[in-house]
């Protein structure tokens, strides 16, 4: 059986470089190439047509998101897994809904990185164990908080990163190259979505659940 083929999509090469290093050693595995941004990722899957791709959220220019929906135009037989350093859910549920067939959070273990390209590969849905486990107690909770927060964009959620960091509206606008203005208005948009009064209030919630 000839080994699966990856693509891996991150902005971090050390991160790159110890995922190579792991499926590389595997017989089952071979990462035909590596890229920092989402942009050359599109175009190395455009040129290789992977089995699988290994693609970071957090990209510098185009989010790892966009991405996936722009691979799965042209190479729909690419199978995506996302990856992301965040274990909110809805992080997940956005990548999955661009076409993704898998979610992992870099608190996952090489086992289960291996064991969702597996799944991913046959065709199967793969939501790692950490992500899992919050979608379980939030269940069991029935806390309508985290519903809500599953209704927000990855831009919002960006946003909401981003203030949990201390950063200002000009700071935010920055980091994400978007206008002072939108930043305010995203922010708004969070303040509604998530029935909140004002910026106290949304970072109180920021102390209480995980993004």
């Amino acid at each position: 059986m000839k080994p699966i083929t990856i693509v891996i999509v991150d902005d971090h090469k050390l991160v790159r470089e110890a995922w190579s290093y792991a499926l590389n050693s595997d017989k089952h595995f071979t990462v035909v190439a590596e890229c920092g941004t989402a942009e050359e990722g599109v175009e190395m899957v455009r040129q290789l047509c992977p089995d699988i791709v290994i693609m970071d959220i957090n990209l510098p220019g185009m989010n790892g998101i966009d991405a996936t929906a722009e691979i799965r135009k042209f190479s729909p037989g690419s199978k995506i897994l996302g990856v992301s350093l965040h274990s909110q859910p809805a992080y997940a549920k956005k990548m999955m809904q661009y076409g993704a067939l898998g979610y992992l959070t870099k608190n996952s273990s090489r086992e289960e990185m291996f064991t969702a390209i597996r799944e991913v590969y046959n065709g199967r849905k793969f939501i790692c164990d950490e992500i899992k486990s919050i979608i379980t107690e939030q269940a069991m909770n029935g806390n309508k908080v985290q519903k809500d927060l599953n209704s927000l964009s990855h831009r919002e959620i960006e946003v909401i990163n981003k203030v949990k960091e201390g950063f200002s509206s000009k700071e935010i606008a920055e980091a994400l190259c978007i206008s002072i203005k939108t930043v305010e208005v995203h922010r708004y948009n969070i303040l509604k979505k998530l029935n909140l009064k004002n910026t106290v209030s949304l970072i109180g919630l920021i102390k209480n659940n995980s993004f």
